[in-house]
């Protein structure tokens, strides 16, 4: 377990960090080949932290030519795969030496709590590197049976050059579940940051050329969507794009795709995830806190948070007044402050967006419960409306805010009909005793992940 320090020891960090600005491309940081630059803001205290380089379609040209050399001429995927392990736990040790630096400096630019930066985000970080670096020289190819007089074999290749578009909630985990796979496969890559969260991948870029990755082999292309997310979607020489983000930006991966090179898309969207609490539930004080952590862990900026509460009749009196009094203790403030579990929204964009759910809310007739305010610095309150109908807005759209929405329901049938109503189908959690219900939910509810009397992150 981390032992976090005071929010004056974080402060005293914070002032010494000089973060870098520059594309990281070939092994070197290179200023954006138009010059400009744009400002990453603090979303806590609205100060700019640093100038970033502002890329276009020539640095991503450029990135991808780079990577494309590197992969070709084989420096890191037919390096032998016991060095690309070493080489990649290397990384995992000098991401752990200066784990505390990337903390803060992660709080800074995403405004996450930091102890969640210190006690999840960076270990997960460590982790999933780790566990690709290990399966490396533990995954087989295999052999087909075929008769004596031939041999077949599956053999597994690094795909080529990955574009890696990544989202601002989870800057360093999500870079983390991106180039873990793709460079233990040998691939190449160019990694786009969001324009919010730049800073961190960029300082890890330059780790994992202290720790041995070829140049070329990671590359750093910091920018606009349109700027550098489209292109490298439509690049021509890239062989597959690995998003997580939106999923309005999601469909144009795919157009982009089909446009272009028919590479290979894989995406992580959006979700208006149900927590479905049955009669029959029991150890309401757990479930209460799963509920509440489902709802406004990372200030509710999850694609799999937990934002509709699908509760039984029966019991939701008494599940309620617990999930009241446990989100009563998640303080929202300062995020170098580590008393607090809530930070600030990403940007003053986004804020008002949140802020316009709590207005509807509000007037749609229902009832609020808990919270429903913002304070100046990006900060909503975690916030909790009761009557909420499926069909209102609260429950269908993604509000990526610390906002619950409470549905009751009379019957298990209806609460996996009201669970299935939505165009989402990203997670689900159901709390039960009973485990055949339990098995009978998780198949009926339409979503890839379903956990059980728990939270699933």
């Amino acid at each position: 377990m981390t032992d976090l320090l005071t929010r004056e020891e974080y402060g005293a960090i914070a002032a010494d960090l000089t973060p870098p600005t520059m594309a990281f491309i070939d092994g070197t940081f290179r200023p954006a080949k138009s010059g400009n630059t744009f400002a990453t803001i603090n979303p806590a205290t609205g100060e700019k932290l640093a100038d970033v380089a502002a890329c276009g379609s020539e640095d991503v040209d450029f990135a991808v030519q780079k990577a494309r050399e590197a992969f070709d001429d084989g420096r890191w995927r037919c390096m032998h795969p016991s060095e690309r392990k070493a080489v990649l736990i290397k990384l995992c040790k000098l991401i752990a030496r200066n784990a505390r630096e990337l903390a803060v400096l992660e709080s800074l630019d995403s405004g996450k709590p930091i102890a969640d930066c210190e006690t999840i985000d960076i270990p997960e970080l460590i982790h999933t590197i780790s566990w690709h670096a290990e399966a490396i020289d533990k995954i087989y190819d295999q052999t087909a049976p075929v008769g004596s007089d031939a041999i077949a074999m599956v053999v597994r290749e690094p795909i080529g050059v990955v574009g890696a578009v990544l989202p601002w909630n989870f800057p360093l985990l999500m870079l983390g579940w991106k180039i873990g796979p793709a460079l233990a496969s040998g691939c190449s890559m160019v990694v786009k940051p969001a324009e919010q969260t730049s800073l961190t991948a960029l300082r890890i870029a330059e780790l994992a050329m202290e720790a041995g990755v070829p140049r070329g082999v990671l590359n750093i292309v910091t920018g606009g969507g349109a700027e550098v997310g489209e292109p490298l979607g439509m690049h021509m020489d890239v062989d597959m794009v690995t998003f997580t983000g939106s999923t309005v930006t999601g469909r144009r991966f795919l157009r982009y795709a089909a446009d272009s090179n028919m590479k290979k898309v894989v995406l992580e969207l959006g979700g208006k995830n149900p927590c479905i609490v049955l009669d029959d539930a029991e150890d309401l004080d757990s479930v209460a806190a799963q509920v509440v952590s489902a709802a406004f862990w990372n200030m509710g900026e999850n694609c799999s948070a937990g934002s509709r509460l699908i509760v039984h009749e029966k019991i939701k009196g008494a599940l309620i007044e617990r999930i009241i009094a446990n989100a009563r203790d998640w303080n929202t403030g300062d995020p170098l402050d580590p008393t607090n579990q809530l930070g600030a929204m990403i940007d003053k964009g986004h804020f008002a967006k949140v802020e316009g759910y709590l207005k509807l809310g509000r007037e749609s007739g229902a009832t609020l419960l808990l919270g429903g305010e913002s304070r100046d610095g990006c900060y909503i309150e975690p916030t909790i409306f009761d009557g909420v109908s499926n069909a209102d807005p609260l429950a269908q759209e993604e509000i990526f805010g610390p906002v619950l929405s409470v549905i009751t329901v009379a019957s298990y049938d209806e609460a996996i009909q009201v669970a299935n109503d939505t165009e989402y189908g990203l997670a689900a959690s159901v709390f039960t005793a009973n485990a055949k219900r339990a098995l009978r939910a998780a198949q009926a509810v339409r979503a890839g992940t379903v956990t059980v009397n728990c939270f699933g992150e």
